[in-house]
């Protein structure tokens, strides 16, 4: 079984002329998802993590298991005002609008080694503004992890340039 052939293509979702790549398919799918963390997990065992910071909404859902499963803090990374106590934040751009995100002020202290996670690298902007947050606050980025890359959209390029190591467990080209 492949992760990808688990993950279902919407056709002109949010707007006309996108292929957005949904992964609630491969979620359901028990085996799908057992598989989806344990290669996670099979990649970051041995490496130190102190913390993983998950971009909102997909994000928290594999970041989460993830977390759980390595033993170690969760980091909720949210849209703007989404979060109860003192932020920090960070404006980007999508492929279809701006946005910002924002972090807990005390979520992340000096020197943690942070895993950056969402489900899906497209454009890169919003992984962008997620390592600009975590780096503000003095955490270092081991990883920046995926289930999707979209390559054609060159995110993953844009975080390499940033230098940052990036690693994803499948790709649709053409998007």
């Amino acid at each position: 079984m492949s992760i990808r052939s688990l993950i279902r293509t919407v056709p002109h979702y949010p707007k006309n002329g996108v292929m957005f790549r949904d992964i609630t398919t491969l979620l359901k799918d028990p085996v799908g998802f057992r598989i989806t963390i344990n290669e996670f997990v099979q990649r970051y065992t041995a490496v130190k993590v102190d913390r993983i910071a998950a971009i909102e909404s997909r994000g928290f859902i594999i970041g989460a298991a993830l977390a759980f499963q390595l033993g170690v803090g969760f980091v909720p990374i949210r849209k703007k005002g989404k979060l109860p106590a003192e932020t920090i934040g960070h404006d980007y751009d999508l492929e279809y609008g701006s946005d910002r995100i924002e972090i807990h002020v005390d979520a992340i202290a000096e020197g943690d080694r942070v895993l950056l996670v969402d489900d899906l690298i497209a454009t890169g902007g919003t992984a962008e503004a997620a390592v600009t947050l975590i780096e503000q606050m003095g955490g270092r980025i081991v990883e920046c992890c995926f289930v999707i890359d979209l390559p054609d959209l060159g995110g993953r390029k844009r975080l390499e340039k940033l230098g940052q190591k990036v690693f994803t467990l499948c790709e649709f080209e053409g998007d």
